[in-house]
């Protein structure tokens, strides 16, 4: 499974070739400390051999688990998806499909002989389906469109999915003249008529809307059930009797300018439509009982703020008796699955920790496991997945130094399933992660933090210290593996985290708490103050200090710079530096207008200025190195470039590293997220 070089790749070949000439690095690698391999500590070629697990998918009566194994291959620079299974036991574990190509989204028959999946073998992504006493394997759709969201029909003769249809926006007729034969003219122009015309990751979106098919499990052709200029891209559900498929949509006529809001919907195998909710805000991820009476959901109100619970419903398939399950928990739910038809698995993060939990109908909740995570490699996300089924809980479990491995639960027993990574990791020294809870200067607001040590970690020394802070801001971090941090340590810095006010999984009170304070002195009073609590401890050098964050974190980078001149140096990833500029031209700025400011951009400039961090340029000395995707448009380019110019108007060192083709996951490809931490721990060599 491992993918490794033949020889002729060598460590200063793969750094020439994927990270120093894709990012046009103009300073020279310092580290403070060289990571290689006769250390034993973790070095940027170790992410080509990281491996994870994810979704999970237990078998009908359970003697089985399919699940998704992921892993970076050094020749192609991707990562990989194969489907692998494993007996309860952690016994029998075997490649199911596995190969170049790309297999995802497992998921069983009602009567578990068969096997649905995605896979990257022909054009696109396409339907297939493997019988597994045979092991022969049919391709289901040849569809010029990839699918997504399948869900099998109860009676297994059907396979549900979403797919995106075309249509013609040319809003009017151009009369060009004929091009003579041979003649090399230019593309033809391009026309945007749609309020939602991009998206990070797909650049300008092609003009189409996703659309609900069903195909019969054994192949043929695919049947569109949904119409109209609506988007029906989220996960489906079959009622018992395989007669309806549930959904969320918003199909409001205004929908493109609403960021809030969609509905239930059920639809026949005749196109016939149903409206099951009509509420305000979001109601999503229907899920039918195994009886049919009644419909597990998620729903989130419209409140024009910047976080909002999401919490567990269920509603009669008619839209009767709604009810609220998780109402005493101040949390957001999320992936509930029915256990029977008298209560509902869920999961949560709190406190930077995710778990599985219980609720019955009358709202009694139990929590059955915690300490899922290990589903993001290059920083340390809260993240987890689990199945359930009868008796067995299967999860998704990770730790600080091992990324998500299976572990099977089942009457109170444990068994780890997998160990992706003990061949590599079980052999180096890692740092080590320990947590930090202190108090907040500007308010006394508790914060919860951690702290990763170099290998080898001496409590007599004090060490300099990297601040590495979260996107979002409304998400957060946990105690979880990370090999952009495990890199940092390894070249000899503490890297503290945290997850400031804002985070998701400390309450809504706490979430709201910057509310129209994104970025401010609130967030940066928190991470200085965590700063200051492991200096007073002796663990970090006052004197050798480092800031750096991607997206939201980016922002609150270059925002903490404006304010103290305490850091030797910062990278600046990814930012937003000017409010105005960056609502009118992202992918999110609707809902960032909508849920974030109190009113139009120019209706409201003031405050949108006084929260970006352009309005504190003339106080910036600090060594800047900026960093973002060409391709970026959640946090587009132009805004790194902004702050380039006015750092060099401002006669500030400063470089900025641009990124070819990269969207604004910058380390969404092995060497790029290798680029991302050599380039920091580069620019922070610099300034000893």
């Amino acid at each position: 499974m491992k993918i490794d070089s033949d020889g002729n790749v060598t460590m200063s070949e793969i750094f020439t070739k994927t990270t120093l000439a894709i990012l046009g690095i103009c300073f020279m690698l310092q580290p403070v400390q060289a990571a290689s391999d006769e250390t034993g500590f973790f070095t940027s070629r170790d992410v080509f051999e990281l491996e994870y697990a994810t979704d999970p998918q237990i078998r009908p009566g359970g003697e089985q688990i399919a699940y998704v194994r992921r892993s970076n291959d050094i020749m192609t620079d991707r990562t990989r998806s194969n489907i692998w299974v494993v007996a309860p036991d952690g016994s029998d574990h075997r490649p199911l499909l596995s190969g170049t190509a790309n297999f995802s989204s497992p998921r069983w028959s009602p009567d578990g002989t068969r096997l649905a999946y995605l896979s990257t073998a022909d054009r696109g992504l396409q339907l297939y389906v493997r019988w597994m006493d045979t092991g022969q394997t049919a391709l289901i759709t040849n569809i010029q469109e990839s699918a997504s969201n399948i869900a099998w029909s109860p009676d297994g003769k059907s396979i549900a999915f979403t797919m995106n249809v075309k249509f013609d926006a040319q809003p009017f007729s151009v009369d060009m003249p004929a091009k003579p034969k041979g003649a090399e003219w230019a593309p033809a122009f391009e026309y945007v008529t749609e309020t939602r015309f991009q998206e990070d990751g797909s650049g300008i979106l092609p003009p189409a809307y996703s659309h609900i098919f069903v195909v019969p499990a054994e192949g043929g052709t695919p049947r569109q059930l949904t119409s109209g200029k609506y988007n029906h891209s989220s996960s489906l559900s079959w009622t018992p009797e395989s007669r309806e498929i549930l959904f969320s949509a918003n199909r409001d006529e205004n929908w493109a300018l609403q960021s809030r809001e969609s509905n239930i919907f059920a639809i026949n195998m005749a196109g016939e439509l149903r409206q099951i909710t009509s509420m305000p805000g979001v109601e999503t991820g229907p899920r039918v009982s195994p009886d049919g009476r009644l419909i597990a959901y998620g729903k989130t109100d419209n409140e024009k703020l910047a976080y909002r619970n999401r919490y567990l419903h269920v509603i009669g398939i008619n839209g009767d008796n709604d009810r609220n399950l998780s109402a005493d928990i101040d949390n957001s739910v999320s992936n509930w699955i029915w256990d029977g038809n008298d209560g509902l698995h869920y999961q949560l993060t709190r406190r930077g920790v995710t778990e599985v939990a219980r609720v019955n109908l009358d709202g009694g909740h139990s929590t059955l496991v915690s300490g899922l995570g290990g589903e993001s490699l290059g920083r340390p996300y809260a993240s987890g997945s689990y199945s359930f089924e009868s008796d067995l809980l299967v999860v998704t479990r990770g730790s600080a130094t091992r990324p998500a491995d299976l572990s099977a639960l089942s009457n109170g027993a444990e068994v780890q399933l997998t160990q992706l990574n003990e061949d590599l990791l079980g052999h180096k020294t890692l740092g080590q992660l320990r947590e930090v809870i202190y108090d907040s200067s500007i308010d006394g607001e508790k914060i919860q933090g951690w702290y990763l040590t170099p290998p080898n970690y001496d409590p007599a020394r004090s060490y300099p210290l990297i601040l590495e802070i979260h996107g979002g801001p409304h998400s957060a971090y946990g105690p979880h593996f990370s090999a952009e941090l495990q890199r940092m340590a390894a070249a000899g810095y503490v890297v503290f985290f945290n997850n400031h006010r804002g985070s998701t999984g400390y309450g809504e009170r706490f979430a709201l708490l910057l509310q129209n304070r994104y970025s401010s002195e609130y967030d940066f009073s928190d991470h200085m103050s965590g700063i200051d609590a492991l200096i007073e401890q002796g663990i970090a050098d006052p004197n050798r200090l480092y800031i750096t964050g991607g997206s939201a974190g980016g922002i609150a980078a270059a925002y903490a710079i404006g304010l103290t001149d305490r850091f030797k140096a910062a990278v600046v990833a990814k930012p937003v530096v000017n409010w105005v500029s960056k609502v009118l031209t992202a992918d999110s700025g609707i809902g960032q207008i909508t849920n974030q400011f109190p009113g139009l951009p120019w209706e409201n400039i003031e405050d949108y200025w006084r929260r970006s961090p352009l309005s504190l340029i003339s106080n910036m000395t600090t060594p800047t190195l900026l960093m973002t995707g060409e391709e970026d448009r959640r946090t587009p380019i132009s805004e790194t470039e902004q702050m380039y110019q006015a750092l060099k108007i401002q006669g500030v060192t400063v470089v900025m590293v641009r990124i070819p083709g990269s969207p604004h996951g910058i380390a969404g490809r092995p060497s790029r997220l290798i680029g991302k931490v050599e380039n920091i721990l580069a620019w922070f060599g610099k300034y000893p």
